[in-house]
């Protein structure tokens, strides 16, 4: 599993190894039931704190993402990736309104803001592809 982490970001460490796991199960790169690295392993393995990787794991697995077992480890959950529902929704829109806004007052249009969703979503639509 190939994780890409910007020490020099804004964004914690642990949020972005969560989105990197994200975008992972996203691209089929994780697919449902296949282990993760353990805690320290991973730490190990990309330079961070284990209590770095036990935060992302942790809400990966609140989220639905991941499941924890003592015996097995740390799992892509067997059914795939949570499904969207009215909260997820709601909590996307919560995330979204301020980059919006800021799209809106640095003037970019509905047209340049849809076809930057349309190439991530293509992009990890590729991500699937490739395997």
């Amino acid at each position: 599993m190939y994780i890409q982490l910007d020490f020099e970001s804004e964004t914690p460490i642990y949020e972005q190894l969560k989105n990197e796991i994200i975008i992972g199960i996203a691209k089929k790169q994780l697919v449902p039931g296949e282990r993760l690295p353990s805690v320290r392993s991973l730490a190990s393995d990309i330079g961070i704190n284990l209590h770095t990787v036990n935060k992302a794991y942790q809400q990966l697995k609140q989220e639905g993402f991941l499941l924890i077992h003592r015996q097995r480890g740390v799992v892509v959950h067997p059914d795939g990736a949570p499904k969207a529902d009215e909260h997820y929704e709601q909590k996307l829109k919560t995330t979204l309104r301020p980059l919006i806004a800021d799209s809106y007052c640095r003037e970019l249009s509905k047209e340049q803001f849809r076809r930057l969703v349309k190439s991530i979503y293509s992009e990890l639509e590729e991500g699937k592809k490739d395997e």
